[in-house]
C-alpha cells in the first residue's frame, strides 16, 4: 500500500521529449540540490523540515524551464529559493541554467509542491511565485488548478505574515479563479493588472503567449 494519500493531480505529464545527452548529465546535479525528507516514502510521519535555517526562503511552484527561478536566484543571492516541478524535462532545463549561472542559493524538489508544503514549518516562506501554471482549460478540470483551497490553504500556512504571493498567467479564466480563491484562503489582494513587477523575468511560456496574441496578467497577494 502506498504511503501517499489519494490526491488529484494539479499537473499533467511528467515526461516529455527524450532528453539530450547534455540534459541527462545535468540531472546528475540533482542529488546535491534535492532536499531529503520531502516525499512520503522518505518522511511518512510528515515531520517538518527547515530547508535553509537562518536564511530568507522563497518558493516557486512549477518553475517550468527555470528561467524565472534562476534569474531571481542570481539577482538575490542572499535569498534561498526552492522550486517544485514534476516535469522531468523542465527539471533538466533548470539544472542546466543553474550550472550556467553558477548560482548556489537554490534547491529543487522534482515533484508535487503539496508534498513540500506538508513538511515546511509554519511561516517559513517570505515570497512565493506561481508563473504560468497549467491552465486546465476544461471546466471539469478546474478543480485541478493550483489556485484551489486544497493548495492555497497549505501555502498560506507556510508563508510568513506580510509575505508576497505572485501569480502570472495569460488565461483570463485562471485569473478569475485566482482572484476568487485567493481571499478565501486568507490572502489579501494587493494588485492585479497588465503591469509586471519591477524585477519580473519573463518565461518561455510568457513569450509563447505573446507570440500567439494572449495578454499576460499579474496578480499580487499578501499573506
Amino acid at each position: 500500500m502506498s504511503l501517499h494519500p489519494e490526491r488529484r493531480n494539479f499537473y499533467g505529464r511528467i515526461h516529455g521529449k527524450t532528453l539530450r545527452q547534455s540534459q541527462k548529465g545535468y540531472l546528475e546535479d540533482l542529488g546535491h540540490l534535492r532536499p531529503a525528507g520531502i516525499t512520503f516514502e522518505e518522511n511518512p510521519e510528515r515531520k517538518q523540515i527547515d530547508l535553509f535555517p537562518g536564511r530568507e526562503t522563497w518558493l516557486e511552484v512549477g518553475f517550468g524551464g527555470g528561467e524565472h527561478m534562476v534569474a531571481m536566484a542570481a539577482r538575490y543571492r542572499d535569498v534561498s529559493i526552492i522550486g517544485c516541478e514534476p516535469f522531468v524535462n523542465g527539471v533538466a532545463m533548470l539544472l542546466g541554467k543553474i550550472r550556467a549561472a553558477e548560482v548556489t542559493n537554490v534547491a529543487v524538489h522534482p515533484g508535487d509542491a503539496r508534498d513540500l508544503m506538508d513538511v515546511l514549518p509554519d511561516a517559513s516562506i517570505s515570497k512565493a511565485f506561481l508563473n504560468y501554471p497549467d491552465p486546465w482549460p476544461k471546466a471539469r478540470h478546474h478543480r485541478r488548478r493550483f489556485v484551489t483551497q486544497d493548495h492555497l490553504i497549505p501555502l498560506f500556512r507556510v508563508m510568513k505574515p506580510g509575505a508576497e504571493f505572485r501569480v502570472a498567467s495569460d488565461i483570463p479564466d485562471y485569473i478569475r479563479q485566482t482572484l476568487e480563491e485567493g481571499p478565501k484562503a486568507g490572502f489579501a489582494l494587493v494588485h492585479e493588472g497588465p503591469d509586471a513587477w519591477d524585477d519580473w523575468h519573463s518565461t518561455r511560456y510568457e513569450q509563447k503567449a505573446l507570440r500567439e496574441g494572449r495578454a499576460p496578467h499579474y496578480v499580487t497577494f499578501r499573506r
